[in-house]
């Protein structure tokens, strides 16, 4: 620690000490929201409009009920219905309102006790106005394992390696974590069939993400050079970018996704911020033998020292009959995030490398993130080989691709020793019929 509190190179300061307690009940030990996450996000209370809160425990803090108590700089900011006035302000100012809320909740009880929700009466929001929302496709080992099923013999295409590959999706559909999966319909043709029909996707799939808020941005013209994209990283949500495989294996061919991908994509409503996940920074994994390093404007010693995270992601599965039943939710997969070839500072780099202007609230989809072996698999793609392998369930029912009330739930942790776990909360999302 340097003199004055202010926090060391790493970000790691005192809002990260393992010893440090809340005195807001069951917030200590809490296996997503202990006082070091403090994550962000905007809630509605039982009788309120949106607002700006933090996650502490199974309770909110209500910024905006807090304003007076915290930094001016992001006070102003902390009115709106949305964080986008938040992810504007340069990282000192975020810093600054993370410490302040720290203090708060370990030791300013009698005036922040007032500001409190209990978070199950509590209505999530988007955390921001998104203006753009851009997947990318970073996950190789489920970029590999789609390519075979696509390309058998070349499943990476040659430029994997050197670009980070991504698509513009649609900003209008994403929601965040609980709203219903209405089974899309679309056009899907069969391998043998002489004509493609019109119908419901009968191979509905999730695709397990992580998604990255954007920051202050860039001007149209500029870019963000990899060393300051840290700059332009608020924080990291989970990300299910639903995805209907028959409607995908038709349309995609020549220009990408489009209706397979934009009928929904739900994100966890809880922002996890960069400076919560300062101690969890890891080397990104060396690259294998015989691939090239990333180009100069993709490099950056300190990005690979540190721009990946020890996060653990899961995703769970209950049907309608397991959950009357009474089973618990079953595991599909569990993985790390370090199975994304190319780091989050390297995808903002890349998306604003040609002028685009990237604009607080952006969301960013990091692409399917699957470890290498089948229990880390990040899609039913994947899991059933194209819809080949059925999976068996608690209570004796299979599946390939999603029934119709099918619930699906990711969860993340992140984890590192002599620190804290945190967590993310949950990203469901329950199957409905499609629409008549």
């Amino acid at each position: 620690m340097h003199h004055g509190g202010h926090a060391t190179v790493s970000g790691i300061d005192e809002t990260h000490d393992p010893a440090l307690t809340s005195w807001v009940a069951g917030a200590d030990g809490h296996a997503d929201f202990p006082i070091q996450n403090l994550p962000i996000g905007i809630f509605a209370p039982p009788s309120g409009r949106p607002r700006a809160g933090v996650a502490i425990g199974d309770m909110i803090l209500d910024l905006e009920a807090t304003t007076a108590l915290l930094p001016e700089a992001a006070g102003s900011a902390l009115s709106a219905a949305t964080l986008n006035a938040l992810f504007a302000l340069p990282r000192d100012d975020r810093v600054a309102l993370r410490r302040a809320v720290s203090r708060l909740l370990s030791d300013d009880r009698q005036r922040a006790r007032l500001a409190l929700h209990s978070a199950s009466g509590c209505v999530m929001h988007l955390p921001a106005a998104i203006g753009d929302y851009t997947d990318f496709y970073v996950g190789i080992h489920h970029a590999q394992n789609v390519g075979r099923q696509f390309r058998p013999d070349s499943p990476l295409l040659t430029n994997y390696k050197w670009v980070p590959i991504g698509y513009h999706g649609r900003a209008s559909s994403v929601r965040a974590s609980g709203q219903p999966v209405i089974r899309p319909k679309g056009q899907r043709k069969a391998p043998d069939a002489p004509a493609p029909e019109y119908g419901p996707s009968r191979r509905l799939d999730y695709e397990l993400e992580m998604g990255v808020w954007i920051g202050p941005g860039n001007a149209l013209g500029a870019t963000i050079p990899i060393g300051r994209a840290p700059e332009h990283i608020v924080g990291l949500s989970l990300l299910n970018d639903w995805s209907a495989r028959d409607l995908q294996a038709w349309e995609y061919q020549p220009l990408g996704p489009f209706l397979a991908k934009n009928f929904l994509t739900s994100v966890s409503p809880w922002v996890v911020t960069a400076e919560a996940l300062a101690p969890f920074r890891l080397a990104q994994p060396a690259r294998p033998e015989g691939d090239p390093e990333p180009l100069p404007y993709l490099l950056d010693a300190a990005d690979q020292a540190g721009g990946a995270f020890a996060i653990t992601l899961s995703v769970g599965l209950t049907t309608a009959a397991m959950r009357a039943a009474g089973h618990a939710v079953h595991r599909l997969s569990r993985g790390p995030m370090t199975s994304a070839y190319w780091t989050i500072a390297q995808i903002v780099a890349h998306h604003a490398s040609n002028g685009c202007d990237l604009h607080p609230g952006d969301l960013l989809g990091t692409g399917t993130l699957s470890g290498p072996d089948a229990g880390s698999f990040g899609s039913l793609l994947e899991i059933s080989r194209g819809g080949t392998l059925s999976m068996s369930l608690p209570g004796g029912e299979t599946r390939t691709f999603l029934e119709d009330g099918d619930e699906i739930v990711f969860t993340a942790r992140a984890e590192a020793d002599g620190y804290v776990p945190i967590g993310f909360g949950e990203c469901r999302g329950r199957v409905e019929p499609a629409s008549d």
